[in-house]
C-alpha cells in the first residue's frame, strides 16, 4: 500500500502551502502576493533588470510575469524605462514607494519564517536549505510556472 502521507512529494507540497498560506496572510495587509514580494526582493538586490531577467530569477514565465509587473506598476511599486541598449526591451525600477517598503517586509519575511520553521534547530534548517537546493536543481526558466 502505498503512503501518501509519508511521501516525499506529499509532505513537500504540504508544506509548502503552509508557509504560502502563513507569508499570504502577513503581506496581504500591503496589497502584495507572495510572487510579487519575490519580485520586490530582487530588485531591492539588484534594481533596473529586465523582464526576462526577473522571470529567470524568479523561475515565473515571461508572460505571467508581464501581467505581474504591470499590477505592480499600477501600485506605484515598480517602473519599466526604456533599455539603453535594445530597443525592445525595458529596465524595472523599484518607486520610491517600494524602497519605503524594504525594511517592514524584509522583517516580516524574516519573521514568517521563524515560524514557519520555530520547530527545526539551526543546524536542522541549514540541512533542509541544501536538501531543497539539491531537490530544486540547477536554475532555469520554466515555460509554464504560474505565479
Amino acid at each position: 500500500m502505498y503512503d501518501i502521507e509519508k511521501s516525499i512529494g506529499f509532505l513537500l507540497a504540504k508544506a509548502h502551502q503552509r508557509g504560502w498560506a502563513l507569508f499570504s496572510e502577513e503581506i496581504s495587509r500591503f496589497d502584495l502576493t507572495p510572487p510579487q514580494f519575490s519580485v520586490l526582493a530582487f530588485l531591492w538586490q539588484q534594481d533596473g533588470l529586465t523582464q526576462t531577467e526577473l522571470s529567470e530569477k524568479t523561475q515565473i514565465d515571461r508572460t505571467t510575469i508581464g501581467g505581474l509587473l504591470d499590477r505592480m506598476a499600477r501600485s506605484n511599486l515598480l517602473e519599466r524605462r526604456p533599455h539603453p541598449q535594445d530597443r525592445r526591451a525595458h529596465l524595472v525600477y523599484l518607486t520610491e514607494h517600494a524602497w519605503s517598503l524594504e525594511p517592514e517586509l524584509t522583517c516580516l519575511a524574516h519573521e514568517v519564517l521563524d515560524r514557519f520553521t520555530a520547530g527545526l534547530s539551526e543546524s536542522d534548517k541549514q540541512q533542509l536549505r541544501q536538501m531543497l537546493e539539491t531537490l530544486r536543481g540547477e536554475r532555469k526558466t520554466y515555460a509554464t510556472t504560474a505565479a
